[in-house]
């Protein structure tokens, strides 16, 4: 306790010295969020500073092996430092499909040249990656992928589609999954990398019902991938694929443990107002309100438990679908509250004063929470059959 104790101290001068003030409070919009890559733009150039510096350190994946750029924190290390940017409310220093979920994979699966190559920059926020998974056809029954790598010695010639691609318009890498072997559904799947630059990739937007979106199509007409490039045994790339989903489905559960932008009592009190003791002036919302907070609080604390589990190789192979069910739903009910709170102005579709309607928008976009990384009926079966065995599941 005593050496965790030093360490908090040390981490507290060097957040006191190095965390600007600009990036100290509630994130307002995806304005505020720092992704990094090779064409980043940033918020302020304070922004961009913090990225910087907590890569530098290490500290934007604090538990990474320090020769691959990560902190080399311990688990108990690593929770301090979480629990010390808390306090003083500080920003993420870099949102990162690399980190969140490549990462991981790599580090599990990848050849000692691929960690060396590719951790240092994400650690970074050099690279900015996406996911090629679902296509049109596969989603659900993602093994039934026809993305397909043929083999020309050297390397492979990718043609093919991916849909549902985050960010694919503005990610320098993507992490895909493509066929290599026809003969075999889930043995015939193989898990390459290639820079979104490369000749024959393209992009385009899909619009969601909210206006916005981070999805795009994106295709692949004869698009050079190099042999150095597979990730993990060729035609076990699904081995990767369902390690990598574990981390992804976590990831997405985190969304409902974020508490993003302000409390949302004080947001209700801008439109509804407080009463005589100061409350909000509407007991059953602030009842809501009080229930949502309780839950978020427990569910905080189930994700530092399940994360500890991961890290000690003891955790249920469902638990990850039992966090992305729930956090999923944590953060519909979220959004759901703030729009009860906002009244009829929450519904502002565009305009300065709503940020562009940034709040309808927002909560349409939370849907997909129950669609992405596995729709909410899939995890649910796996938490049926695999967790609970349910006869019949």
């Amino acid at each position: 306790m005593s050496d965790l104790e030093g360490f908090r101290a040390e981490v507290r001068r060097w957040l006191e010295d190095n965390c600007p003030p600009e990036v100290r409070g509630p994130i307002e919009s995806e304005n505020d969020m720092i992704w990094g890559g090779r064409n980043a733009t940033f918020k302020t150039p304070a922004h961009k500073l913090w990225m910087e510096r907590m890569g530098a350190k290490g500290w934007t994946a604090p538990e990474w092996p320090a020769e691959y750029g990560g902190g080399g924190l311990t688990r108990a290390q690593a929770k301090v430092l979480a629990s010390e940017l808390r306090r003083i409310k500080a920003q993420p220093a870099l949102n990162s499909f690399g980190i969140w979920m490549l990462g991981p994979a790599l580090l599990a699966f990848g050849t000692e040249e691929q960690k060396k190559k590719f951790l240092p920059p994400i650690v970074r926020g050099e690279i900015r990656w996406c996911q090629g998974y679902s296509e049109p056809g596969s989603g659900s029954d993602l093994a039934s992928l026809q993305t397909r790598a043929e083999d020309k010695g050297d390397h492979w010639i990718v043609n093919g589609q991916k849909i549902w691609t985050s960010y694919a318009d503005q990610a320098d890498w993507i992490f895909c999954l493509v066929r290599t072997d026809p003969t075999s559904k889930h043995r015939g799947i193989s898990f390459v990398l290639f820079d979104m630059t490369t000749p024959g990739v393209s992009t385009r937007p899909i619009t969601l019902i909210s206006g916005k979106s981070p999805f795009c199509e994106t295709f692949f007409d004869n698009v050079r991938v190099e042999k150095e490039d597979l990730v993990g045994e060729l035609n076990r790339g699904w081995d990767v694929a369902k390690y990598l989903l574990a981390h992804e489905r976590t990831m997405i559960g985190e969304m409902g443990e974020s508490m993003m932008g302000r409390p949302l009592g004080a947001v209700a009190r801008d439109s509804i107002g407080s009463d005589d003791l100061g409350r909000l002036d509407d007991p059953m919302l602030r009842a809501r309100i009080a229930e949502w907070e309780l839950d978020g609080a427990a569910f905080q604390l189930a994700m530092d438990s399940a994360v500890d589990r991961m890290k000690a190789g003891q955790a249920h192979p469902a638990l990850a679908s039992v966090l992305k069910y729930y956090g999923s739903e944590l953060n519909k009910r979220r959004y759901e509250l703030l729009m009860s709170a906002g009244g009829i102005d929450a519904l502002e579709w565009e305009g300065e004063r709503s940020q562009d309607g940034e709040r309808a928008r927002s909560w349409l976009r939370t849907k997909a929470n129950s669609i992405e990384g596995g729709t909410t009926e899939v995890q649910l079966n796996i938490i049926a059959k695999h967790l609970l065995t349910l006869p019949g599941a």
